[in-house]
């Protein structure tokens, strides 16, 4: 080895800057009304009821869950916490899984945000692969049905095709999917030859994925998000014009180091149990991070928002084990040197190097499998320039993540989960002890219901992107709830009329109110209105009631028209 290359400590021991979340479910059942024509919803497969949740301040209404609930201890996509939710109570947040009788089933799909345009006969991979990992005790719960309905090994086994969503793309253009079992009962498959040639036009597409069982009964179709085409990487400084182009802090990205651009020789850093390595086909998502230097100096990490850029501290975080490197800053690399006077924001497909704080003359670097810290000496004729080797000159690009979890319930659904409903932002109208909530989203269907952790809500379908609803009163899910003055946290799922159930990233917040209830006023001040008049509370009481049944029926009435 070089004696100039040192190894590299993995950064099991580095302080990551994500605070991680486990979450599972724990069955417990209730009533639930009876569809005619359809069988009941399992609301043991939804979340119980909580404990005793913590006080803590109070928060909004909505907030996001972390995705993969299901997920193990050292799995799940993003364990990164809202900052406003932690330490708070979320219901059906057990560990226990053993509890659950049918668990969750995820299709996790990875992809970069750009897209190289092949030109002529040539074919531009797609670079990283998009990669599909299917994970879940959901899917050992269908091959049980299987088996036990009489099928053979080979039909329960998972089948896929992934193609551009053109409708010119035949299945002869589609890339067959071949899954691979990993140890933590997984499966992975990645379509490593998928290209857009300069025939197709669009400026954006999205990848389909279609998944089979051996016996040709489909799973569903998932879709990927939008994918921008570019023709070559930009070498210009990129403006507010292009910040689609621009790596922004707090998003995901990926690395790959490639020799000569020979696709044999790409290189892609990924996690392995904990350890950073250099894999020729898994790749990782990372959550790159910008973050203030002087509060790294003392072991602190404050995040930044904005774009990075060249000369930023940057810190490099594993979206699914929470494995960190240690604080770096990004530099931008032309033929062989990193650049150390250059400030511009970095951009989609980059040659960058990375240069670690604590030690300045080291840099990010693979040899074979490994990743090494690389001393890089200072060019002779320009000091402001240091030479690199080719495994310290890494490209970076911007990825995405997208889950998706459903859950069957008790009996084996063969009818494809798709379309999948994707929910994309909420809104409350009103308050207090009556409020609506609208769903925004796409792929809604008339046969959908919002629920509220385990309590179905009245719900009302307005359009394929939208779903109104009525927030179901906090009594349902604590008792006493405004005296405790205690937040409460339940996650929103949507349910198919046949019982499947779609797990969703968004949760809703009861808040304390700010005054204290009709009765604990009344207590003091005496119980009894100016003028000895009694029954104040009750009064009180009977408007409450009186408001909440005008709205209902108000909503009621909005539903027939």
């Amino acid at each position: 080895m070089d004696p100039r290359n040192t190894p590299f400590l993995n950064s099991a021991e580095a302080t990551p800057i994500m605070n991680e979340l486990d979450v599972g479910e724990d069955g417990r059942k209730e009533t639930l009304l009876h569809r005619p024509g359809f069988p009941e919803a399992d609301t043991a497969l939804l979340y119980p009821p909580p404990l005793s949740p913590d006080p803590i301040s109070p928060l909004t209404h909505l907030g996001t869950l972390p995705s993969g609930h299901d997920a193990a201890r050292t799995g799940g996509w993003d364990r990164r916490l809202n900052s406003g939710f932690q330490g708070c109570q979320l219901l059906g947040a057990s560990a226990d899984l053993g509890r659950e009788a049918h668990a969750d089933q995820s299709v996790t799909i990875l992809h970069a945000k750009v897209a190289q345009k092949s030109y002529g006969n040539e074919k531009r991979f797609f670079c990283p692969p998009p990669c599909v990992y299917i994970t879940g005790h959901g899917w050992k719960v269908m091959q049980d049905h299987l088996k036990a309905a009489g099928y053979g090994d080979s039909v329960y086994r998972v089948c896929g095709y992934m193609c551009l969503d053109s409708s010119s793309q035949s299945q002869a253009d589609a890339f067959k999917l071949v899954f691979d079992e990993q140890p933590n009962s997984r499966m992975f498959a990645c379509a490593k030859s998928l290209f857009i040639s300069d025939q197709d036009k669009r400026k954006h597409f999205c990848l389909l994925l279609r998944l089979f069982l051996n016996n040709r009964q489909e799973v569903g179709s998932f879709q990927s998000r939008m994918i921008k085409v570019i023709s070559k990487p930009s070498q210009k400084r990129q403006s507010m014009k292009n910040a689609d182009l621009c790596i922004s802090s707090c998003s995901r990205v990926a690395l790959f180091n490639r020799l000569r651009s020979q696709t044999v020789s790409t290189r892609y850093l990924s996690v392995d149990r904990g350890a950073f390595i250099a894999s020729a086909r898994h790749w990782t998502a990372f959550t790159i991070t910008m973050v203030d230097d002087q509060c790294a100096e003392q072991g602190g990490f404050v995040l930044s928002e904005g774009f990075i850029c060249y000369g930023c501290v940057v810190q490099l975080v594993c979206t699914e084990s929470g494995a960190a490197l240690p604080p770096m800053v990004i530099r931008k690399v032309n033929k062989q040197h990193a650049i150390l006077d250059v400030d511009e924001p970095v951009s989609q497909l980059h040659k960058c190097a990375f240069q670690f704080r604590d030690n300045p003359h080291a840099y990010l670097c693979l040899t074979n499998d490994a990743i090494i810290e690389y001393q890089a000496p200072f060019s002779v004729r320009d000091p402001s320039k240091v030479v690199l080797n080719d495994g310290s000159c890494w490209t970076i690009i911007g990825v995405e993540v997208v889950e998706f979890t459903f859950n069957q319930g008790l009996a084996c659904i063969t009818t494809p989960v798709s379309p999948f409903p994707v929910v994309t932002g909420l809104e409350v109208n009103g308050g207090g002890h009556v409020a609506m909530l609208e769903i925004h989203g796409e792929n809604f269907t008339p046969h959908l219901k919002v629920w509220f952790g385990n309590g179905e809500a009245e719900t009302m379908y307005k359009s394929p992107k939208s779903l109104l609803c009525v927030v179901p009163d906090v009594s349902v899910f604590s008792d006493g709830w405004r005296c405790l003055r205690r937040v409460i946290t339940v996650p929103l799922s949507l349910v198919r009329l046949d019982g499947l159930i779609y797990r969703t990233s968004y949760s809703f917040t009861y808040t304390p109110e700010l005054q204290p209830p009709p009765s604990a006023r009344m207590t003091a001040g005496g119980g009894k209105r100016e003028g000895g008049m009694g029954g104040g509370q009750d009064d009180d009481i009977l408007l409450e009631t009186i408001h909440q049944e005008f709205t209902r029926a108000n909503f009621h009435l909005f539903m027939q028209s």
